[in-house]
């Protein structure tokens, strides 16, 4: 007897609906086609294991399952209880196999028959309800994520035979309801501007990349506080939008990182890899692609501690990611594209000892050491950073100030007003650090003595096209925080400050 039951199957991060046709015939041996990887093949162990411990027979004749459409690579334990079902309804063991087709079912089984959650259940729901699916059936840890999809009843289990039951009471329970509760967790209450001390210059400029969404390097000697005044920038962006939320939280969901009964991310993301991390690992990539930490910061912050010791060719694959916004992983038989779009901020010595440049004690590495460590980071990849901020360790006398400082709140309402006028004056959700150069020679005009003054910083420090249209981006970041329609001189000089790295003095020693 031949039964069809529905499954799905992830690439980056859309969903394509599965036909898993099951078929039960004179013969012997079991197959199982349909481009199917090891995991796949496998679980014919698994289903035999769960059918007989809940008092069901597995057949002995010939037993073919295809998976449908057969040019397509599936991976994965998460067709094991479509295809039992299948299995069963083949050998009428259940009824109800009429109804299964009205349902996409995915989910692992256990050798005992319970079922284990599975990866993309957001984007296989949307999937199943463009397919105008009548309902999704998960495991009951990937509901709440599901649930988020509107439109498509979802049912929940965490054993084959409440599943079995399901059918054999003609599809009746009522199916599962989302809530808020967030994927990630938030941000500690710890983490506020106001317990730093000083560093009004830097806490000033993580305002105008919060702001405009730029990338920003921080430049100082070890404790001046980089990592620090890193960690509180989540606590100023803008919260997230639902587009947002939602794209964010596919692609958590993708690569499994979504914590056991969550639904919507509703805090952006910040992302810290280690410097010993892979190319692969940081881009996205291995034989069935997988986001990487660039696309798990997507609509966040990425963070990259100790920039110089992370290896040259990690960093010069970040390259086109930071241009494009998102990533093309290409394999031998498939290609699969993930979003990253991010901000960059990243943090690095001076210089190898770590105090170039520090007001109170003497840096001891030798002549060119200076230069030779900022060649770790390439020029393309510097000119990517609109901000170049250099850290200078807090005095005494402000450590032990008692005054408090301005709050991340207050802060983030000004963030947060920049980001509206960008809104209405781009009519979509876009930042400034996103402009093309089209709209950046529209929207981002200087008066006569503005362009004086960049023309002279041009000349004197050597920047590149690049450079200048950061430059220019940046200043109407200042502008929109000031409320001001047009940028100003002052705006300018103020956006040319942020370009430490690109002066002719810095690391001469």
């Amino acid at each position: 007897m031949l039964v069809k039951t529905f499954g799905s199957a992830v690439y980056g991060v859309e969903a394509i609906t599965i036909i898993v046709e099951v078929n039960v015939t004179e013969g012997l041996h079991t197959f199982i086609v349909g481009l199917p990887d090891n995991a796949v093949k496998e679980s014919v162990q698994r289903v035999e294991s769960a059918i007989k411990t809940n008092g069901f027979y597995m057949p002995r004749t010939k037993l073919i399952v295809n998976l449908a459409p057969a040019g397509i690579r599936k991976s994965g334990a998460a067709f094991d209880l479509p295809i039992a079902l299948g299995v069963l309804a083949a050998t009428d063991q259940i009824p109800g196999a009429a109804q299964l087709k009205d349902y996409l079912i995915m989910g692992e089984l256990g050798l005992d028959g319970s079922i284990h959650p599975i990866k993309g259940a957001l984007p296989i729901a949307i999937q199943a309800r463009k397919d105008g699916f009548k309902g999704l059936i998960l495991p009951r840890q990937n509901a709440k994520e599901a649930a988020i999809v509107n439109g498509l009843p979802v049912f929940s289990f965490s054993h084959i035979r409440e599943v079995i039951e399901f059918f054999r009471e003609g599809c009746s329970g009522p199916p599962m309801d989302a809530n808020g509760n967030a994927g990630t967790a938030p941000i500690p209450e710890e983490l506020d501007f106001t317990d730093v001390r000083g560093q009004e210059y830097i806490k000033r400029a993580l305002e105008i990349a919060a702001a405009g969404g730029h990338n920003t390097l921080l430049i100082g000697a070890p404790g001046a506080g980089k990592t620090m005044l890193a960690r509180r920038l989540p606590t100023i962006l803008p919260p997230l939008s639902v587009q947002e939320a939602l794209e964010t939280t596919k692609i958590h969901s993708v690569a499994g990182r979504l914590p056991e009964h969550s639904a919507l991310i509703s805090s952006r993301p910040f992302r810290s890899p280690h410097h010993t991390i892979s190319g692969n690992a940081l881009v996205g990539g291995g034989s069935i692609p997988q986001p990487g930490e660039i696309s798990l910061a997507h609509n966040g912050v990425l963070f990259l501690d100790e920039l110089p010791e992370f290896s040259r060719s990690v960093l010069e694959v970040m390259r086109q990611p930071m241009e494009d916004g998102k990533v093309t992983v290409s394999r031998a038989k498939m290609s699969v594209e993930f979003p990253a779009n991010f901000m960059l901020l990243a943090a690095m010595n001076p210089c190898p000892c770590g105090y170039y440049n520090h007001p109170d004690k003497e840096c001891n590495c030798l002549p060119g050491a200076v230069q030779k460590y900022l060649n770790k980071i390439s020029g393309p990849l510097l000119d990517r950073i609109d901000l170049h901020v250099e850290v200078v360790p807090v005095p005494y006398a402000h450590l032990s100030a008692t005054t408090a400082s301005e709050s991340s709140s207050a802060i983030r309402a000004q963030v947060i007003a920049a980001r509206e006028k960008q809104r209405r004056r781009y009519k979509k959700t876009l930042t400034n650090a996103q402009l093309t150069t089209k709209m950046t020679r529209e929207f981002c005009r200087i008066d006569p003595v503005g362009e004086k003054l960049l023309r002279d910083a041009m000349n004197r420090l050597h920047l590149s096209a690049r450079a200048y249209d950061r430059i220019l981006k940046v200043s109407r970041t200042i502008a929109d925080l000031a409320g001001e329609e047009y940028i100003k001189p002052g705006h300018l000089a103020e956006a040319i400050q942020y370009r430490c790295l690109d002066r002719d003095s810095w690391g001469q020693v």
